[in-house]
């Protein structure tokens, strides 16, 4: 190797080194904010300062692996690996109470035995549990689920990924942003407003409360009970596509 070529090496390592570094100290505000958004719903039992430091051990994966010719926004790339590293953390160090995990135990078994779409007050009366404990228990259960209808979508705008022919994929995707609009329409008023809020305008759980004049743990609960309903309300229009 000529002196020359190691050097442009050596200046391309360090350029690329500092491109991440800048990525890495122009998103930390993220980390704080994606926190903010789980805030509701995080056990009594997690410190904060282990998810925020886990948060930015997300933050720095994202900025290794982000490739920019990709025509992605790292915000975007990173709000998904910083979100999966706290709750990744969550899950080992903030272990459900049992009246939590029976509590969900009740719910998973409740729907699988009611018919679609299950609503969350079709599972309160079925198992005796009030909305708001069915809330809780569904929230509690996102962070044991590896996946949600949620997490196939952008965090601003339920834009679902997309695979397979780009003519195909693209009609797909935007069916599904129909289904989902109409969806979201059909919510209950406060509802809608704290799935909007949260999704779309990309709020705290703390703004919404403020401006819905709830206390962020009802605003918590309305997210849940409006995500679950959503999300089997997509469920069964797809079931009854595959079938038509």
């Amino acid at each position: 190797m000529s002196q020359t070529s190691g050097t442009v090496r050596a200046y391309q390592r360090n350029a690329e080194q500092q491109r991440r570094d800048d990525l890495i100290i122009g998103h930390l505000p993220l980390v704080k904010h994606v926190i903010g958004r789980l805030l509701g719903d995080l056990p009594a039992s997690a410190d904060a300062e282990n998810l925020e430091a886990a948060g930015v051990l997300g933050l720095v994966e994202a900025a290794a692996k982000f490739d920019p010719t990709r025509n992605a926004q790292f915000k975007t790339f990173a709000y998904l690996r910083i979100r999966g590293a706290i709750i990744d953390e969550l899950r080992r160090n903030s272990p459900l109470p049992q009246h939590v995990l029976a509590r969900v135990a009740i719910v998973r078994k409740a729907c699988r035995t009611l018919p679609q779409p299950v609503t969350v007050e079709a599972i309160a009366a079925a198992t005796g549990l009030t909305v708001d404990e069915v809330a809780d228990a569904l929230a509690a259960e996102r962070f044991a689920k590896t996946t949600s209808w949620e997490q196939s979508a952008e965090p601003n705008g339920f834009e679902p990924a997309t695979t397979g022919d780009a003519a195909g994929s693209e009609a797909e995707r935007w069916e599904s942003i129909q289904q989902l609009t109409e969806a979201i329409e059909a919510l209950p008023e406060k509802e809608r407003l704290a799935v909007t809020m949260y999704y779309r305008e990309d709020m705290r759980l703390k703004e919404i409360a403020a401006v819905l004049k709830l206390s962020v743990s009802r605003v918590s609960r309305l997210l849940s009970k409006a995500t679950f309903e959503l999300g089997e309300a997509l469920k069964a229009r797809n079931a009854l596509t595959a079938t038509a």
